[in-house]
């Protein structure tokens, strides 16, 4: 019996490679990016005093997130980044500041290292490969995220903002029931509030 030939065709892989190539032009094209982003978010989402903003240490060519850490550390915003517990397991979140020494965990992402203090976010600023106007995001298909923000959205509310260069924006992405929505979008051109005009 020949194995089902539906795994070669999945459109999120797909998708997946070619926005791969899709982002790393655009970090090429927009040096500036990671700045202009930031102006918009600060501009844009209501970070409440006293909330926790759980960034990313960007890997590859995913838009940085350093002018915008250094901007909320500013403003006096709690600053988290993502560890990864285990495989098949939401990630953890720890304590960071800018300039804060990191160490290099599973998948080579650098994080806090296991002394800096577990916060639960109430932001969740997340990378991706491509994103779509209706929430929809498509990241590397380990479902970190997803597992995340719906463990998270369970005991209580947590703003999702996918932070990306505009080029990676798609008409609409083939998404699961348990994709989780993004209620916002930065980019380095724009700010967009998913289901608002």
């Amino acid at each position: 019996m020949f194995p089902p030939i539906a795994p070669f065709f999945d459109p999120k892989r797909i998708l997946r490679e070619k926005m791969k190539a899709e982002r790393r032009a655009a970090a090429k094209a927009r040096p500036d990016a990671a700045r202009h982003a930031a102006k918009n978010f600060l501009e844009a989402v209501a970070v409440p005093e006293g909330a926790v903003v759980a960034l990313y240490h960007p890997i590859r060519d995913e838009l940085d997130t350093a002018p915008l850490a250094e901007a909320l550390a500013a403003r006096g915003a709690a600053l988290a980044l993502p560890v990864v517990a285990r495989r098949d397991a939401p990630l953890g979140f720890r304590r960071y500041r800018p300039g804060d020494a990191l160490v290099k965990g599973a998948f080579g992402i650098c994080a806090p290292d296991e002394k800096a203090e577990a916060l639960a976010p109430d932001i969740v600023v997340a990378p991706l490969l491509a994103f779509d106007r209706a929430g929809g995001r498509l990241g590397y298909g380990g479902g970190y995220y997803d597992r995340s923000l719906a463990a998270l959205r369970a005991g209580r509310p947590v703003l999702a903002v996918g932070y990306a260069y505009g080029a990676q924006e798609v008409d609409a992405l083939p998404l699961s029931p348990l994709d989780q929505r993004l209620d916002w979008i930065i980019t380095e051109r724009e700010a967009i509030r998913v289901g608002k005009a």
